[in-house]
């Protein structure tokens, strides 16, 4: 008959490095292998909190400690009074009372024991807000089910309820919510509105993106893009990039540096003729005061960005080698995207209406960088502005 082996729980300085190594971005495998520890195991251990480290526990400064306990058990002993054993600790005689009743009266009373019980019963969770207020609840996951993010929906409700306190949440109690299924607050599923899908918090150090695009004739690099494009005061400058898919499926991504307004387009290919083309059908949908400038990375679909601008009159700048951060609002909406287009599925699929119906949804939803107003909030009162 096989033995089976003994499972062994991580202590609380091992636990403390797992929280440590899973925060500067280090994957399960690797976590695993320094503990001798399947993925799985170091998976279990983080999902109970879902991926967020719970905060240390600190005793309370008005419990009693140890040490007075340790007097209570040697004052009973002794055979004093409760008065005066609290008169020496600097207690309430109620205090020391119910301390030696809770913990089996005179005879069996015990400091070690009592203490380490007083330590369990101090676990009583607390509810959370979602949890004792139903309306904020349902308003939460009614717009998580429209795909906003946490930080959307807390922003929206701090900007529509500034006096009602009973409606306003913080986005990080909204993650929680959803991560810690023991909360019992926000079902499981509404994680499938999330942009990411994952079951547990990820580190924002776990991933980072390269670009090894090559050279394209005659491009003009972003450097020699007026300062006046940089600060986003002025509507009218895009950033652009294709979103990758199985099959060799793209799509065009457009935003508009000033307002964050994005625009989809379906291609069949990424070839640069049809891309070029897909472009100047896009740019020609738009006021000229509202196309004026074309930020791209370094991407070879863009090798006939001459022909771009001799058919629209729109200037074209491209990134530096391995720097997507110098066309930051076209890649956090990239991201944005991957929450309905996730990596590896086939774009191809997709109709320019589909496409059309996610863009207005994103458009429609309230942004931090905007003082929570909507993309298309903004580009309509640019539109107005130029009629």
């Amino acid at each position: 008959m096989q033995l089976r082996r003994k499972r062994r729980f991580f202590t609380a300085a091992e636990s403390a490095e797992i929280w440590d190594r899973w925060r500067k971005g280090e994957g399960l495998k690797s976590i695993g292998r320094v503990f001798d520890k399947p993925s799985s195991s170091i998976f279990n251990h983080l999902a109970i909190s879902g991926g967020i480290r719970p905060p240390s526990r600190r005793r309370s400064r008005l419990a009693l400690s140890l040490a007075e306990r340790e007097e209570i058990s040697r004052g009973l002993v002794a055979g004093r009074s409760v008065r005066s054993m609290a008169m020496a600790l600097g207690r309430s005689p109620s205090t020391v009372s119910r301390e030696i009743g809770r913990n089996g009266g005179c005879g069996p009373y015990r400091a070690a024991a009592s203490d380490r019980r007083a330590w369990d019963r101090a676990r009583r969770p607390k509810a959370c807000k979602l949890a004792r207020h139903p309306e904020l609840r349902r308003v939460v996951a009614k717009h998580l089910r429209r795909n906003w993010s946490p930080q959307q929906i807390a922003g929206w409700l701090k900007s529509n309820h500034p006096g009602d306190e009973a409606l306003r949440v913080s986005h990080e109690t909204i993650y929680r919510s959803l991560f810690i299924q023991a909360r019992g607050v926000l079902k499981k599923a509404l994680i499938e509105h999330l942009r990411t899908h994952r079951s547990i918090r990820r580190s924002r150090h776990a991933s980072a993106k390269t670009d090894t695009r090559g050279e394209i004739p005659d491009m003009v690099s972003i450097r020699e893009r007026p300062a006046s494009i940089d600060d986003r005061a002025v509507p009218g400058h895009w950033e652009g990039d294709l979103l990758s898919g199985s099959a060799n499926s793209y799509i065009v991504t457009l935003v508009e540096r000033h307002t964050r307004y994005v625009m989809l387009a379906k291609i069949p290919s990424r070839d640069t003729q049809t891309v070029v083309s897909a472009l100047i059908k896009q740019a020609k949908k738009l006021p000229d005061e509202l196309y004026k400038s074309l930020t791209w990375d370094r991407g070879k679909e863009l090798t006939d960005h001459k022909r771009f601008t001799m058919a629209t009159n729109i200037a074209v700048y491209f990134c530096d080698p391995q720097s997507p951060w110098q066309r930051g609002s076209n890649e956090n909406t990239n991201r944005l995207l991957r929450q309905y287009f996730p990596k590896g599925t086939d774009l191809s699929v997709h109709s320019q209406a589909r496409l059309n119906y996610i863009a207005r949804e994103l458009n429609e939803r309230p942004r931090m960088t905007l003082g929570y107003q909507s993309p298309a909030q903004r580009f309509q009162a640019c539109v107005a502005s130029t009629g």
